[in-house]
């Protein structure tokens, strides 16, 4: 990521939690495709008076995997085993 792309991600979590101060939340979920800068990732770690959650792109894909939200199937495997009671001869 070049440095404009950097403060312009921090620049919207800084904005972010500014709209969250001014409205009195508590708590706030960023959500993006794309990554978050060292820079937005700092400042959310400082903050006290707002619990402030940030989900990268792997992470909202790995969570839509996980939910099975927006994703669908495309194969299933089968792994078999050896039952042993089939082939148990009695005493």
């Amino acid at each position: 990521m070049g440095s404009e792309c950097e403060c312009r991600t921090a620049r919207l979590v800084q904005a972010f939690v500014g709209a969250l101060t001014g409205t009195g939340a508590t708590k706030g979920l960023f959500i993006t495709t794309a990554r978050f800068s060292k820079g937005a990732l700092q400042f959310a770690s400082m903050q006290h008076a707002i619990k402030l959650v940030l989900v990268d792109g792997d992470q909202l894909a790995r969570l839509m995997v996980a939910h099975n939200v927006g994703v669908s199937v495309r194969h299933t495997y089968e792994i078999k085993g050896i039952d042993r009671d089939y082939f148990d001869i009695g005493d």
